[in-house]
């Protein structure tokens, strides 16, 4: 029934002029090719459009025959298949680019990763020559086309193993070699309109329309390399030529790369565009459209992490004005919460300054806005992120960071620090930094004016002080605290009062006022209140009523297995995590412990001050 209306439906228009067809002819034709595609019938389907008489039909509705075609043809094993094929590359070949390339486009619409992949790869090479049928007019449909296929190609899990990638048990290599291969054709053209700009600026008023065009086929190019550095490069880790010999990956990066200078985009000058002063560029998108800022982050961590292109570098960048410049990058790839832009913006960051010689960056640096985001944006890694690898890297980098410091950036540096961090931990390791920078200055030859004399003091008393007075919280403290008992009790014991080079001697009268008897005090509140809740713990443990009447409710119903009753402590305002009474003892033993470890330290260093005063 199918193969007859279709045969009708032709033989009709045959009769008729070219597009003189009506809706009708088109809904018949459409219904019935569609229907004897379906039953099997592609052989006379076949037979059909290869018709010379019928070429103008063709034509005109024959892309409306793409769908089944395709389906059979992304099945593989229909015994149509050949026929189905050679119907196929008729209509490419035959049919309007246009209408081409609506029905193309709407065919590669999937939703499972599969289908996406065999979608890609088996209509991407006939769009491209539907695409380069358009001539100068395919600016437009290219960058229509380059984005519905990153956005297929966004549905595709990433590999994160050397092993995935390899086997590509996701299809995404594939679908990034058949993209590289389809977008060639055209970067090549950009590159040709690119050099005979560049060398032929004659005829300008001819070319103006001309020259439009090639801007356009530029910023389509522009937009689909800024999209594939955010997606998938942004989100994958490459794997190195030790790691991996052959990365598809790894080559679709550098193919990127490839392109952006062919289409007249040097890779350096996007790399350092957050100090380079870019000329405003007439056309299409506006400046951060054009260069979205996770992109260029990607981009450099490509150059600088993986040193593809790296070639392309002039040698004449300093490794100080490379770190400036990647400091932007670093500073938006540590802001993010995503673990993959976490990890890259620690590996920028570690590689853009071990190129960095220790301690040369000037303290004017930290005039600089992101010299101080950066390490706000590390102590969140440090302290929240929930990986341990890159909270420990986090904790490398910072020191690395302070390292390239000289000592009056290190000075002010730990001034900021102790000021922003808000964390005792961090506040902790700055000071275990500044009792180090302090040691070096006070060996033979090392001396210097800030970490010893007159500018270290009102550093020292930045450290030498308790957040709240005696209501400090010790136990949330403790990392700060400690480092700054140890920290007093260097002080003394390396530096003599007759050559007080630190300054301690005459400002231990404040530090005794402002420190040392706050924390007496504080520690004795703390002590006397943990041995109250202890006492309280234990009597309740030993009262056991209310396991009493739990184990005689489960003797008739099994619902607790266990031998004690859930206890709640309150310490100040804040209730204890709710755990067994035993539990509760042994966290209340610890933190009276580490009052006892304060106070031992505390002895000391009035120990030592008696001593070294009465010498």
């Amino acid at each position: 029934m199918a193969l007859e209306q279709l045969s009708d439906v032709v033989q009709r228009c045959q009769a008729l002029p070219n597009d003189s067809y009506t809706t009708e002819d088109y809904d018949v034709f459409t219904i019935a090719g569609r229907t004897c595609i379906e039953e099997g019938n592609s052989a006379q389907v076949l037979s059909i459009v290869l018709d010379e008489k019928n070429q103008d039909i063709v034509r005109s509705m024959g892309w409306n025959l793409l769908p089944p075609l395709i389906q059979v043809l992304l099945k593989k094993e229909d015994k149509n298949l050949s026929h189905c094929l050679a119907v196929f590359n008729h209509l490419i070949k035959t049919c309007r680019p246009k209408e081409l390339l609506i029905g193309l486009l709407e065919q590669l619409e999937q939703d499972d990763p599969e289908p996406i992949a065999e979608s890609l790869h088996l209509l991407l090479n006939p769009l491209q020559k539907v695409l380069l049928c358009l001539g100068s007019r395919k600016a437009s449909s290219l960058g229509m086309s380059l984005s519905s296929v990153l956005d297929q190609v966004a549905k595709l899990p990433l590999p994160h193993t050397k092993e995935q990638e390899e086997d590509d048990v996701f299809s995404l290599c594939r679908c990034c070699t058949d993209l590289t291969d389809f977008v060639r054709p055209f970067v090549h053209e950009a590159r040709q309109n690119n050099l005979n700009s560049q060398n032929d600026n004659a005829n300008k008023m001819a070319g103006d329309q001309d020259r439009g065009k090639e801007d356009e086929l530029r910023t389509e190019l522009l937009k689909f390399c800024m999209k594939t550095l955010s997606h998938p490069l942004l989100e994958v880790q490459l794997k190195d030529p030790d790691t991996l010999a052959v990365s598809p990956l790894r080559n679709f990066a550098t193919e990127i790369l490839n392109t952006l200078s062919a289409i007249g985009e040097p890779v350096p000058s996007l790399v350092f565009q957050p100090l380079l002063k870019r000329k405003q560029v007439p056309g299409f998108l506006e400046e951060e459209v054009r260069y979205p800022k996770e992109s260029l982050a990607c981009l450099a961590h490509l150059v600088f992490v993986h040193h593809l292109a790296a070639d392309t570098f002039p040698s004449v960048f300093s490794p100080v004005f490379s770190l400036r410049c990647n400091m932007e990058h670093i500073c938006l790839l540590l802001s993010r919460t995503e673990e993959s832009r976490i990890q890259k913006g620690l590996e920028l960051y570690e590689k853009s300054l071990v190129r960095v010689e220790d301690g040369s960056l000037p303290a004017d640096l930290l005039e600089i806005k992101t010299f101080l985001q950066v390490p706000q944006n590390l102590v969140k890694v440090m302290t929240i992120c929930s990986r341990h690898d890159l909270r420990t890297r986090g904790l490398k980098v910072f020191q690395l960071s302070v390292d390239k410091f000289d000592t009056e950036a290190k000075y002010n540096f730990f001034q900021y620090m102790l000021k922003t961090s808000n964390h005792s931990g961090v506040e902790g390791y700055v000071i275990k930094n500044i009792k180090n920078q302090i040691d070096f200055a006070l060996r033979p030859g090392n001396s210097n004016t800030w970490f010893e004399g007159v500018h270290l003091l009102p550093l020292l008393r930045k450290v030498l002080t308790l957040p709240d007075g005696p209501e400090t919280d010790l136990l949330q403290y403790l990392d700060r605290v400690m480092e700054s008992l140890n920290l007093l009790r260097y002080l003394i014991i390396r530096d003599k009062v007759t050559e007080n080079q630190t300054g301690i001697w005459t400002e231990l009268y404040k530090i005794e006022d402002a420190f040392i008897k706050p924390l007496r005090v504080g520690v004795n509140m703390s002590r006397a209140h943990y041995e109250r809740e202890l006492h309280n713990t234990m009597e309740t443990k030993r009262s056991k009523t209310k396991v009493l009447q739990v184990q005689q409710y489960s003797d008739s119903v099994n619902v607790f297995s266990t031998e004690e009753s859930v206890l709640s402590v309150s310490v100040g305002d804040e209730k204890l995590p709710n755990m067994t009474s035993e539990s509760q003892i042994q966290a209340l033993h610890s933190a009276l412990h580490t009052f006892d470890m304060i106070e031992s330290v505390l002895v000391r260093i009035e120990e030592l001050t008696e001593v070294k005063e009465t010498h």
